[in-house]
């Protein structure tokens, strides 16, 4: 049995809505191993985000089990980074400095904070835009910085909030796989959530499928590599079916 990167027991979360509880999360138990990537699938209101924000140290109150290497997760950490839909970057610093900002806490100097960023750009394709500020990039170059900046830190886990979501369908079709390689290359566990269905497909090993009030998960489908991962393969179209059944979309 692979060993467990993330542990997640009986997590539970609610908020204080005019004065009384609205739960959030309800009960969710799940494991991602060591270089595994799982995607998290469903509708607005399930509680996708907040999970990812419990995960990464964001939001600390809850109930159950939240532990990443064997430790309880009680806030953020160098080993957990999360990409959000918006690249969120320094709008006055460039790309290479923003990508710096990442390694702020760390004891490196200077030159070995550059060094790390320019190869982290490298990374995500960007070496020729080192010196570009954000409103001189693309929507797509701006989020592969900020993929950049999450992983300059080496995390172990890497958490991604609807990354592509503002992207047009060619530019996000591209980074889908430009992280899926990246994950690959590094190692790294990650999870992704996501509405889109065919993404969820393409990224996860497993595909986690959330119903909402409170958010809950209604399955669990483990994928095998091979053709089911592509969308428009007989494969990938029953899968998808499956999961919008589980969704109540079909």
């Amino acid at each position: 049995m692979a060993a467990t990167a993330l542990e997640i027991r009986d997590l539970s979360k609610s908020y204080v809505v005019n004065g009384a509880p609205l739960p959030v999360l309800a009960g969710i138990s799940l494991d991602v191993a060591p270089g595994e990537f799982v995607s998290v699938v469903g509708a607005s209101g399930c509680g996708k985000s907040t999970l990812l924000r419990l995960i990464v140290g964001l939001e600390q109150e809850h109930d159950g089990r939240l532990a990443y290497d064997g430790r309880p997760i009680d806030g953020p950490g160098r080993e957990r980074a999360i990409v959000f839909q918006e690249h969120r970057l320094f709008p006055w610093l460039t790309a290479v400095q923003n990508v710096e900002a990442g390694l702020a806490r760390s004891d490196l100097g200077k030159s070995e904070r550059r060094r790390i960023a320019l190869e982290h750009l490298a990374l995500v394709g960007l070496s020729n835009f080192a010196e570009a500020l954000p409103k001189q990039l693309s929507g797509g170059m701006a989020q592969r910085v900020a993929i950049a900046r999450a992983l300059v830190s080496r995390p172990g886990l890497l958490l991604l909030d609807e990354p592509f979501g503002a992207l047009d369908a060619l530019t996000r079709s591209h980074l889908q796989r430009e992280v899926l390689r990246i994950v690959r290359q590094e190692g790294l566990s990650a999870i992704i959530v996501t509405h889109d269905v065919d993404e969820a497909i393409l990224l996860g090993d497993r595909v986690v499928v959330m119903q909402p009030h409170p958010g809950r998960i209604a399955e669990v489908i483990v994928e095998e590599e091979g053709p089911a991962r592509e969308p428009g393969t007989p494969e990938a179209v029953a899968l998808r079916r499956r999961i919008l059944h589980r969704l109540g979309e079909d």
